[in-house]
């Protein structure tokens, strides 16, 4: 049976509060996703889906995951950021400039 979004989200959430207080669990999720989610769920993962872990590091300050990459070309106003210096926020997709590379 597929998971729904809804429980995907609540084996996450899961997952993240046994890792915290589990040094165990978190060693395995962090080794083997796949067999702590099966533990904590008792449901299997989907043949073929990869999950990583990442363990948060005090020595950095954020931490994100990237969208995938665009293929195709680059416009002039994307190039014109890059090249001005401001490339964080040069793609059109960054709402509403929320990220204040444009101030």
């Amino acid at each position: 049976m597929a998971w729904t979004q809804q429980e995907i989200n609540e084996c996450i959430n899961l997952c993240k509060q046994k890792a915290a207080a589990d040094a165990e669990f978190r060693r395995k999720l962090l080794s083997d996703p796949a067999a702590a989610i099966r533990e904590l769920s008792g449901r299997e993962i989907p043949a073929g889906f990869r999950i990583k872990v990442l363990e948060n590091d005090p020595a950095y300050d954020a931490t994100f995951v990237l969208p995938p990459a665009v293929s195709g070309g680059v416009s002039d106003k994307e190039l014109d950021g890059v090249t001005g210096g401001s490339a964080l926020c040069a793609f059109e997709t960054c709402a509403a400039n929320a990220c204040g590379a444009d101030k």
